[in-house]
């Protein structure tokens, strides 16, 4: 189990917990800023196959505003990946820890949007079932 994310195996379809997470994560007020299909990257850069792996950026702008105010380099960080991918017959999703990508960040204010971003992440990891 990582420690810098929130991590659910599923026996559930790749597409279908692609989906699930989508609906949950708009239900907590994030949108999906960047979809990239890593497994289509690779055949498409390196020629070769790859399992199903997608990469998803997640932004709640309202989280996103109040971060760029309290530091306005934070768009390094930004936005909150979700990963989606198969191993051995089951799909693994996982969420980033905003409190621990922010550990390295001074500022007590980001912190605090930090642990509520984190909250809303792992309310809806846990929800998948």
């Amino acid at each position: 189990m990582i420690n810098y994310g929130f991590t659910k195996e599923l026996n559930i379809p790749f597409y279908d917990v692609i989906e699930m997470v989508t609906a949950r994560l708009a239900e907590e007020g994030f949108g999906i800023l960047t979809k990239i299909d890593v497994r289509e990257k690779f055949r498409e850069k390196l020629g070769i196959e790859f399992a199903k792996y997608v990469i998803l950026g997640a932004c709640n702008p309202a989280s996103a505003h109040s971060a760029i105010l309290a530091e306005p380099d934070i768009g390094l960080m930004l936005p909150c990946n979700v990963i989606v991918y198969e191993r051995d017959d089951k799909t693994i999703i996982s969420a980033i820890k905003p409190t621990v990508a922010m550990q390295m960040i001074d500022n007590k204010g980001l912190q605090e949007i930090a642990t509520a971003v984190e909250a809303k992440l792992g309310r809806i990891i846990s929800s998948l079932v």
